[in-house]
């Protein structure tokens, strides 16, 4: 009886391997049981240092829940913003939790998840500025993120554009002079204005209304669908709001997601 007993409970035993084995194996994981997320660590209120030097902001806390959910182990990868996509097409994390704008021609190149946040481009400028709103651009320098959709937006707009690898350098080129305005994400602008104390305005107009998605390597289906499973649980029961709501005031949470590609 002992004897049968133990063969059962081993059976048992390799089953629920074989079971996780498996679970790990359908969400396409590179590395089993781990969530290896790329993200920036530079760009407030998203990613940053914790006055404790540990990673905070909104991706973090949002990803680190979405990896608690799905029983894996967040692993964040720190890594430069005009990598990124390079990076998760050479496989060396699962997911860009950056804060990335859904764009079609970054539909074309990735799968987003659906939309975890909404915000929108907004110009930011010294105090005492003459650009009042997107019009007063033309002919103007405006710093901007390299690779992203604000460059693109200034330039439309006729101005010349400075290109910067990290968002706190560009609101510092602000202040210095050595720009006349930046066009950044609104929640990030009133983020950095807010806790840095600058001499820094935005202008009342959006320039864009945007959703941020995280991106995953296209042909990683199981993956996408268990992630946008837990951010939907996450917004329902509350979580999501109390995880955001104390960094910028208000819960993002898009009011009509932007869904996923299939």
């Amino acid at each position: 009886m002992l004897f049968k007993t133990l063969i059962a409970v081993t059976a048992t035993v390799a089953t629920l391997a074989m079971g996780s084995l498996a679970h790990a194996a359908d969400l396409e994981l590179l590395e089993p049981g781990k969530l290896m997320v790329a993200t920036e660590g530079t760009y407030a209120p998203f990613s940053m240092r914790a006055p404790d030097g540990t990673l905070d902001g909104l991706e973090i806390r949002v990803m680190s829940e979405v990896a608690k959910r799905l029983n894996l182990e967040y692993t964040p990868v720190l890594i430069k913003w005009d990598s990124l996509l390079v990076g998760l097409q050479a496989d060396q994390y699962d997911v860009i939790s950056a804060a990335m704008d859904i764009t079609e021609a970054r539909q074309k190149q990735v799968t987003f998840s659906n939309g975890w946040l909404e915000s929108g481009g907004r110009i930011v400028v010294a105090d005492q500025s003459d650009v009042k709103s997107a019009a007063d651009l033309k002919g103007k320098t405006v710093g901007a993120l390299v690779a992203s959709s604000w460059t693109k937006i200034a330039e439309d707009k006729g101005a010349a554009v400075k290109g910067y690898k990290a968002e706190s350098d560009a609101m510092q080129d602000l202040v210095n002079g050595n720009v006349d305005a930046v066009i950044t994400d609104a929640i990030a602008a009133a983020y950095a204005i807010k806790t840095a104390k600058m001499p820094l305005k935005m202008t009342d107009d959006y320039v864009s209304h945007v959703q941020k998605g995280f991106a995953f390597k296209m042909g990683k289906p199981h993956l996408v669908e268990a992630v946008n499973k837990a951010l939907a649980d996450m917004v329902s029961d509350g979580t999501y709001a109390k995880l955001t709501t104390d960094l910028v005031g208000f819960d993002p949470t898009p009011k009509d997601p932007i869904k996923t590609i299939k």
